[in-house]
């Protein structure tokens, strides 16, 4: 039983170690990189082409209005703009777009409310809905929490004259940023990958992919492709790992910024991450065979294999954490076992590529002062992730092991400042899962790990078992104080 606990246990650091390097060199492109710039490309409004933006909407009651109204306020020729509001919602929702529709038609917008029978293929079904009767050669997509600038699509459509360029991907912002510690954390991981994953991976020659919003497609690439498939839940990563093996280049703008609303609450969030994960393992298992026999590189494979499995990092640091435990108790008992404990600090090599990698995105997005913001945030940052690290394996092993599950929205709630508050909300959700209450006790045994290489004199990994505690700890309070405020309102309803 001892060598099965030290190989699993290996085997997980050896992952993470092997990811992290992969970060690494995604850090290192970044750093040499040529980035595309909005600002050496120019749009000729005189022979505009045809563009449709897509919108798709489901019980969006506090944000959808500002949406339209940003799109609206596009600064493109009104006769080459078609605006497609798919909305699959079944609450109040419907009527206040009905209400805007009717408003901008006056203003001379080609606005189409659009309604399907039902909410077959969630999202995906709704985009390829609209994408056979859309007027535009070009597609620009946003969820209902963004508000793109008026400049966007003269910003996004020059690169398309490549003829092979097949999708435009821009930055995400964030309205709400300093709302609370959660949103800070959130914006900490996102401008990281918007930063040195997308701009890195680009630089390198390897895939990127469309993160569902805030880009813009030439239609005719995802006919080519096979259009929307809603058989995994992150469709947006499928088309572009569809697309980019039949040919079509991507690009990435990262001075192009499209401001959008972070999650609030800790539920949202995990709604969010699980679709994320869930869906990246089920893109995974899907194009995996094929990137595998495609003429790609190897190392353009290497970096589409971490990208695709980059979620069961998640998988390995849980595995990783619970066996260090039972290691503990190993190594006392059997000294023999040393070497393989000793391989820990694989991990903390690792460690050190992540650093890296969350430093330079950090000094990017906070020029002015990023060593006191790094400081802040990188530690509760990671220890967050850990404390999600149950509810993200769940997920991915639901996806490799093919667990379907409906698309669940992520709750937009309309907040920006810390003085805006959820007391009218009716998205908010109240129902305390079974995962969570593990995530409670496994910040139970994580303080017994603290205790016990305390007791054992060894305390070469207190300081993980301190943030493994400490993240489950707040994510289970986080989830537990948002749904039991939730059963108090709706006593009060």
């Amino acid at each position: 039983m001892e060598y099965v606990v030290a190989f699993l246990y290996t085997a997980a650091l050896l992952y993470i170690f092997l990811f992290s390097l992969s970060q690494l060199h995604l850090t290192w492109h970044y750093r040499k990189r040529k980035n595309i710039s909005s600002e050496n490309l120019s749009l000729d409004l005189s022979d505009a082409p045809r563009v449709t933006v897509q919108l798709p909407i489901f019980n969006e009651l506090y944000v959808v209005d500002r949406l339209i109204d940003a799109v609206a306020k596009f600064n493109y020729p009104i006769e080459k703009l078609e605006i497609q509001i798919l909305d699959d919602s079944d609450d109040e929702t419907t009527k206040l777009i009905s209400e805007k529709v009717q408003v901008l038609k006056t203003q001379g917008l080609d606005v189409v409310h659009i309604r399907r029978n039902d909410r077959t293929g969630f999202k995906a079904g709704a985009l390829q809905y609209g994408l056979k009767i859309a007027k535009g050669e070009f597609l620009a997509i946003f969820d209902a929490d963004f508000l793109p600038q008026p400049d966007f699509l003269l910003k996004t459509l020059p690169p398309f004259q490549e003829a092979k360029t097949g999708m435009v991907q821009t930055r995400w912002g964030h309205v709400n940023k300093d709302y609370s510690m959660l949103t800070r954390l959130q914006a900490f991981g996102l401008d990281a990958h918007f930063s040195i994953e997308q701009t890195g991976r680009s630089n390198a020659g390897s895939l990127i992919n469309f993160n569902g919003t805030a880009g813009v497609w030439r239609k005719s690439c995802i006919e080519q492709s096979g259009g929307w498939s809603a058989d995994t839940l992150t469709e947006d990563l499928d088309l572009s790992y569809r697309a980019q093996l039949q040919g079509w280049k991507f690009k990435y703008l990262e001075d192009v910024v499209a401001p959008a609303e972070l999650p609030v609450l800790m539920p949202a969030v995990k709604s969010q991450q699980f679709r994320w994960n869930k869906g990246a393992a089920e893109t995974a298992k899907k194009n995996l065979r094929l990137i595998l026999w495609s003429g790609w590189s190897f190392t353009k494979k290497l970096h589409a294999f971490f990208h695709l499995f980059n979620s069961s990092v998640f998988v390995c640091l849980l595995a990783a954490a619970l066996l260090s435990i039972p290691m503990l108790f190993i190594k006392n008992a059997y000294p023999e076992f040393n070497k393989v404990f000793n391989l820990g600090s694989i991990f903390l090599l690792g460690f050190l590529s992540i650093t890296y990698f969350y430093w330079v995105a950090n000094k990017k997005v906070n020029p002015d002062n990023p060593q006191r913001y790094f400081i802040r945030m990188f530690p509760s940052f990671l220890t967050i992730s850990m404390g999600l690290s149950l509810h993200n394996t769940i997920a991915v092993l639901e996806g490799f092991f093919g667990f379907k599950s409906p698309f669940v929205r992520t709750p937009k709630f309309g907040i920006r400042h810390s003085n805006d508050h959820l007391r009218k909300n009716i998205y908010i959700n109240h129902q305390i899962t079974f995962s969570t209450w593990l995530e409670g006790l496994l910040s139970l045994y994580f303080a017994f790990g603290i205790i016990a290489g305390i007791y054992l004199g060894d305390l070469g990994l207190l300081v993980f078992h301190v943030m493994f505690c400490l993240g489950f700890a707040s994510v289970f309070y986080q989830t537990v104080k948002t749904v039991k405020y939730a059963s108090v309102k709706s006593k009060v309803k």
